[in-house]
């Protein structure tokens, strides 16, 4: 009797079939992001090879054609991550608001020059007009001061006439020969050395003449922190698919002549320079290491900004720099 019970409960377990498991619901995500912007080649990359399915994502990329419109989109709660400046972040939580930053490039920009220019060096520079971009109080140009005073005795705003304009402009005035010098971001100064241009000094070397850590990272992922606490599988599994992302583009040529023609590179030595200064901006050291070196740099910022860059904050706060959702 019990042998047929048995061999009666195996038929029937047979016949049943296991009920599959119920995938997660993949996490959405809003990215503000401008429209041509170089996060856009990340985007793509982590886009084309399903990453954001991998780590369980949905990414709702929004495009945006200021960069302040982005700091107005995160404020807002029309998008959850934007990409940003590790000193807006701290001057927000030192006003209350709870952002955090996660090091995305230290990609930086350089001093550039006209090779008809006659100038070998910082101390040429002395009268001459000297293109500026991102404003006043943007990072390499307040980096820039505090290196000239060291190199040359001078505050750089006293040793040249700084004309502070859009990227794109200050480009074209000097490939036209209007300006002399150029102080731009990264990818514009790729687009110079590409043309022709001379680096005079790069924000890298600027580093290293003021003692401050080379893995400073210039722009990062920014969100509120109450929100990755809140949605940490979103924010974890963003954050490794855009390592991912990273480690194809620092690994794989192949996959830069796939983006060629997202990169609108005018000609092979500029799609070269813009493929090769991406990768020198991909960081390297742990997060630690990058706000550790934020901390050093904050000091030498606030000195140079004042309170319209960094408010009343003396240093670094903690929670600027995101650790993970498990701290």
């Amino acid at each position: 009797m019990m042998r047929r019970l048995i061999a009666g409960l195996a038929v029937l377990l047979s016949c049943l079939t296991p009920l599959p498991l119920l995938a997660a619901e993949p996490a959405d995500i809003r990215l503000g992001v401008l429209q041509y912007g170089t996060v856009n080649w990340e985007l793509d990359v982590i886009r084309h090879h399903g990453l954001d399915a991998v780590h369980g994502i949905h990414l709702e990329v929004v495009p945006l054609a200021l960069k302040d419109a982005a700091a107005v989109a995160v404020q807002g709660g029309a998008v959850d991550v934007i990409v940003s400046d590790w000193l807006w972040v701290a001057r927000q939580r030192g006003e209350g608001r709870d952002y955090t930053f996660y090091p995305y490039s230290r990609a930086e920009g350089s001093l550039m020059v006209r090779p008809d220019a006659g100038i070998a060096s910082l101390a040429d520079l002395a009268g001459k007009r000297l293109g500026v971009a991102g404003g006043a109080l943007d990072k390499s140009w307040l980096l820039l001061r505090a290196y000239s005073r060291r190199q040359t005795g001078r505050d750089a705003r006293d040793l040249v006439e700084p004309n502070f304009a859009a990227p794109p402009l200050l480009n074209q005035l000097m490939l036209q020969g209007q300006l002399p010098a150029v102080l731009n971001f990264w990818h514009y100064a790729a687009r110079l050395e590409a043309a022709g241009m001379r680096r005079l000094v790069s924000i890298d070397e600027v580093l290293a003449g003021l003692e401050l850590d080379r893995e400073l990272p210039m722009v990062g992922w920014v969100f509120k922190e109450a929100w990755a606490r809140a949605e940490p599988a979103a924010i974890d599994g963003f954050l490794k698919a855009s390592a991912e992302a990273k480690r194809i583009l620092a690994e794989s040529d192949a996959e830069w002549e796939r983006l060629r023609p997202l990169m609108k590179a005018e000609d092979e030595a500029t799609f070269r320079a813009l493929r090769d200064g991406f990768r020198a901006g991909i960081p390297t050291a742990a997060v630690a290491q990058a706000e550790a070196a934020a901390r050093q740099a904050f000091l030498v910022l606030a000195r140079e900004g004042g309170a319209p860059l960094v408010g009343n904050a003396a240093e670094l706060g903690d929670g600027v720099f995101w650790q993970g959702s498990g701290r």
